[in-house]
């Protein structure tokens, strides 16, 4: 089981996440919010923790290799 968290402070709402996995997140307001925090099978976790460019989504339960994030 995995839970998909975000970092609101982080989050700069750029929609990257809800792009790449509509199934899951969409963004609220200025932030992105998770829809199913289960995940979904049509997402690739992965590639969503990868492209946030603040680094603001986690999945716990899943192994995930992060990338590290190039500074702005």
């Amino acid at each position: 089981m995995v839970a998909i968290n975000i970092d609101y402070g982080a989050c700069q709402g750029c929609g990257t996440c809800e792009s790449l996995c509509p199934d899951v997140f969409k963004l609220e307001g200025e932030k992105a919010i998770v829809l199913k925090s289960e995940g979904s099978d049509s997402c690739n976790l992965e590639e969503v923790v990868n492209s946030c460019p603040t680094g603001a989504i986690t999945v716990e339960g899943l192994e995930i290799v992060v990338k590290e994030k190039k500074p702005f």
